[in-house]
């Protein structure tokens, strides 16, 4: 390959699990999707998933208060330390147990992890290179059940941690003479959020049973008193000590639930002021997230049920009260300013966030909430649409795009048939529709949606439908192991059957309509020339699966891959290479001509799902057999508990499952410069990225960047074109691009050999998507084609990829120039309209001044007289 494809995006996937959270800023958001994060910059309506990925599913993260750090915590307790600056991994660590938060100190100086009934505190990671970049500080214990949640005053000298146990406490951040660990009850069901109040220690507790409880501290932040010369000397020379040891235990503080009356002695005290309740009378719903704004005392809570409250705190004033959806509001985050607040919906994979001042929607996405099974490109290659097993269909775009779409044509068959294949003609007109119950292949006309034509002949279920992009005919494939040929202009009759040794799962055209490529169960992908029906190649890429070993499987993953093969395949623009994917977590790309492998792609390192390991962990191995087998009902996290029998709270056919890793559907764009993939994580897009790799054309020994410029100084701008290409470096072939005259343009184009046409054509659809410089390059595309189109012509499928990628680049600076034409043309003609108006008012306002004036001086002429 040329260049390399590397991951650039998760679409179609916006939210699964784990806490959102805002930027320093408050115009992003910051969302666990899996095992990857994606950024959200909601005042330019852009989205970028990071180019990292944890191996389990991120629950857990936490920004640095200067929004350049980020740690990501996965289900197993594995973190990773990220540079949002730069977008990468910093250092790895290991908290050896599930972690349920994650929660940086105002000032960045520290930072508390929750997990099991503990809550550490770590001396967050430095400017400066570090060996390790998580240092233990101290271990607070104090609640007998689990940690839920983290909470910090803003002077970052305290915080406070709820637990499941139905207690708060309130620990210091440093050993405070008054303030060590306070422990708060009064609740009746699980810590949900606690939060202190600005500048201040008083704190507001929510449980999951919908009760608020306030607590008034005696003492002010500024209040709290240094721990006595003596302790802290003692304390320093147990530091000293831990420096000699390998690894630094850090500090521990146990907190005690009932401390007797000399430990409580001239110490700060709490006391409840108020407790309220969210739920009415005889309503029981649970609480599951929430969040406070101290600056405009705003608290956001969302409950199972999808609807979330708005109150004023300290008087719980009710400001709004709406639903979501019916499903549960896991995660709530409030920006900055207190304007945005963002809700996830787990079940549902639904990022909302809103504007409640205004009560309007800034962002409203969903993804798929069961896996997503097909996609399409469009013709330009700028919108990807995905079908999935929900039911819905999905336009990904840019996210300031609305489309509005219609039913306007059902097509119906004679009799009940459930379709298992789709096929499109590439002028729009047919529509084809496969059967798997009575192995026919139903047809119809796209504009008026009557049925011309019922195709039987297969003996088992169609599988798959492909029409050829050039000739008027249409393939289908069976399990009766046969793939038919269809001609459209001869009252599709069968023109050829193929022959093939197993159950044929999917059938493609290349672009040019020359060749067939046919993936069948045995694990072969085989190559036909059909308008002799002739087979001219086969690929066994049955090894090339490298299929996991699921939990509950009785065999191996090399044994298990034997009956596996691909279910999806797709040529590149060009017909050079194909596309291949299955049941497994690799996509191969092979060598059409040469029917090699070139490159294998995994799509996912995430152990959350199923099949991803060659080998069993033997740690989940028991003498009755895998952990796996154990049935495990919903936890309360998911807020929903096993209910006993007759109870109507709770849902006992609610089961955890892991989803097995696969991918449903692969496709090339257009232009040849991405393809994408829906998988059980979501839609994945793979783009070239030419910037990375030193790829020269025709290199010589007299091609180098300070010859290229003195050619250029020279003012001989064709041949230093030609090297800049040749060396093959952007922003050389931009720079000498960018120095030519636009008087010039015409000349230079006409010298250039027909080779390196090609080559600047692809260069000016790149920068156009990048450079401000619209009207120059407009100039450059428009001489090439002129002075080169005949010649283009002749090898237009090749260079259809380019031209494709060209024009989308052109389209689409089209419709944003257009749409900024129409605005000014609008206020310009509003000002004209104002302008006339005032113009007629000033003139209505001068002939009344001068009737007056008439009439002024007749009576003054009637007075003389």
């Amino acid at each position: 390959m040329k260049f390399a494809y590397r991951f650039s995006g998760l679409l179609g996937t916006v939210y699964r699990r784990g806490n959102l959270s805002f930027t320093r800023d408050g115009s992003g958001l910051v969302s666990p999707v899996g095992n990857r994060i994606s950024l959200f910059d909601l005042k330019n309506n852009k989205c970028e998933t990071l180019p990292l990925a944890t191996r389990h599913n991120i629950v857990c993260v936490g920004l640095s208060p200067d929004g350049s750090l980020a740690i990501l915590v996965d289900e197993e307790g594995a973190a990773l330390l990220v540079s949002l600056v730069g977008k990468s991994v910093i250092h790895h660590f290991h908290f050896h147990k599930p972690v349920h938060s994650v929660s940086f100190s105002p000032d960045g100086k520290k930072f508390v992890i929750t997990k099991d009934n503990v809550a550490l505190m770590y001396h967050a990671p430095g400017k400066k290179r570090e060996f390790n970049a998580f240092v233990l500080d101290k271990t607070y214990y104090g609640p007998y059940d689990e940690t839920t949640c983290i909470d910090w005053t803003d002077d970052s000298k305290c915080f406070a941690v709820g637990s499941k146990d139905m207690s708060t406490w309130v620990f210091g951040a440093e050993r405070w003479a008054n303030l060590i660990y306070y422990s708060l009850g009064g609740h009746k069901d699980v810590i949900v959020a606690c939060f202190f109040e600005e500048n201040s220690l008083d704190l507001y507790t929510v449980s999951q049973d919908g009760a608020l409880c306030v607590w008034q501290c005696d003492t002010e932040l500024d209040g709290l008193k240094p721990m006595p010369p003596k302790e802290a000397r003692k304390k320093n020379k147990i530091k000293e000590d831990e420096e000699f040891l390998e690894e630094s235990k850090g500090e521990e503080i146990h907190g005690k639930a009932h401390p007797n009356e000399q430990e409580i002695r001239e110490k700060v005290k709490y006391s409840r002021i108020a407790k309220y309740f969210f739920n009415k009378e005889g309503d029981f719903n649970n609480l599951t997230s929430a969040a406070y704004h101290k600056k405009t005392h705003l608290l956001v809570t969302g409950f199972a049920s999808g609807v979330f409250h708005l109150h004023e705190l300290p008087d719980f004033n009710l400001i709004h009260s709406l639903s979501i959806s019916d499903q549960r509001i896991a995660s709530i985050s409030i920006n900055c300013t207190g304007d945005w607040i963002a809700f996830g919906c787990s079940g549902l994979g639904q990022l909302l966030v809103w504007e409640w001042q205004s009560e309007s929607y800034v962002l409203k996405q969903q993804g798929h909430f069961n896996s997503m099974v097909s996609l399409a490109y469009s013709p330009d290659g700028q919108y990807i649409v995905t079908g999935g097993e929900d039911g819905k269909v999905s336009l990904t775009v840019v996210l300031k795009y609305d489309f509005k779409y219609r039913n306007f044509r059902t097509f119906t068959s004679p009799r009940p048939s459930q379709f298992s294949c789709l096929a499109v003609d590439s002028s729009g007109e047919i529509v084809s529709a496969g059967s798997q119950d009575s192995f026919e292949i139903y047809i119809w006309s796209m504009q008026s949606g009557r049925l011309l034509d019922v195709l039987a002949g297969h003996e088992g279920p169609i599988s798959s439908l492909s029409f050829n992009p050039v000739k008027c005919v249409l393939a289908s494939a069976s399990w009766d192991k046969t793939v038919k040929l269809w001609d459209m202009l001869d009252s599709w009759r069968t023109k050829e059957t193929l022959m093939l040794n197993s159950d044929v799962l999917v059938v493609v055209f290349r672009p040019d309509g020359k060749e067939l490529a046919v993936a069948s169960l045995n694990g072969q992908i085989t190559f036909w020339d059909h308008e002799n029906a002739v087979q001219v190649g086969s690929i066994e890429g049955r090894h090339d699966l490298q299929m996991g070993r699921k939990e509950l499987d009785k065999i191996t993953a090399k044994q298990s891959a034997k009956g596996k093969s691909f279910t999806t395949l797709c040529y590149s623009a060009d017909g050079q290479s194909i596309l291949a994917g299955g049941l497994s977590k690799f996509v191969c790309i092979y060598n059409v001509k040469e029917q090699i492998l070139m490159k294998k792609f995994e799509i996912s390192c995430n152990l959350s799902l199923d099949a991803m390991e060659e080998y069993l962990d033997r740690r989940k191995m028991t003498e009755f057999g895998s952990m796996a087998l154990i049935d495990e009902g919903a936890g309360d996290e998911d807020g929903v508990a096993i209910p006993l029998p007759g109870v109507k709270r709770g849902d006992m056919s609610y089961r955890r499952f892991k989803p097995e890793i696969r991918v449903t559907c692969l496709r090339f764009s257009p232009t040849g410069r991405s393809w994408a993939a829906t998988t059980t994580e979501g839609l994945l897009i793979y783009s070239l990225d030419s910037g990375l790799i030193f790829d020269p054309f025709e290199l010589d020994i007299d091609v180098t960047p300070s010859n290229i410029r003195k050619t250029l100084h020279q003012k001989e701008y064709a041949m230093a074109i030609i090297m800049a290409l040749k060396l093959n470096e952007k922003k050389l072939i931009q720079e000498v691009i960018e120095a030519v005259p636009s008087d010039e343009v015409e000349v230079v184009c006409s010298s250039l050999p027909d080779l390196y046409v090609e080559k600047v054509l692809e260069f000016l659809a790149s920068a156009f998507e990048i450079s401000c410089h619209l009207e120059f390059y407009l100039i450059w595309a428009h001489k090439l084609l002129m002075l080169h189109g005949q010649k283009l012509k002749t090898r237009s499928q090749k260079l259809l990829p380019v031209i494709q990628f060209l024009q989308k680049s052109i389209q689409r600076h089209f419709e944003d120039v257009s749409k900024l034409c129409e605005w000014n043309i609008y206020n310009i003609k509003y000002a004209l309209a104002i302008s006339q108006q005032r113009g007629m008012k000033r003139l209505a306002e001068t002939s009344v001044d001068e009737e007056e004036s008439e009439s002024d001086n007749s009576l003054h002429l009637y007075d003389n007289c």
